[in-house]
C-alpha cells in the first residue's frame, strides 16, 4: 500500500511541476483545460499523499490548491465558445 501512495505523491508532484513549468515557459497558458486539469490532478495526489503521511501543512496547501483549481474549471467549462464567423 505504501509503495501506492508513494507513486502516487511523486505523480502528483511531476503534474503540478509540469504545469508551473510550461506556463513558465508559455507552452500552456493559466487558464487551458490541460494546465488546470494537471494542477486538480496534480493537487488531489498531493494530498493522498500529505494526508496518508499526516503531513497535514503540505495536506492543507494542496486542498487550497484544488479549490482554485475546481471554480476555474467550472467557469471554463461553462464559458461560451465563441463562434467564428
Amino acid at each position: 500500500m505504501e509503495i501506492l501512495i508513494h507513486i502516487l505523491g511523486w505523480s502528483g508532484s511531476v503534474m503540478v511541476i509540469a504545469a508551473y513549468g510550461l506556463n513558465s515557459y508559455q507552452k500552456l497558458a493559466s487558464d487551458s483545460m490541460a494546465f488546470l486539469f494537471l494542477n486538480l490532478v496534480g493537487g488531489i495526489l498531493l494530498i493522498i499523499y500529505s494526508a496518508y503521511f499526516s503531513a497535514f501543512a503540505n495536506t492543507f496547501i494542496n486542498v487550497v490548491w484544488v479549490i482554485i483549481a475546481v471554480p476555474a474549471i467550472v467557469k471554463k467549462v461553462r464559458k461560451p465558445v465563441a463562434s467564428d464567423r
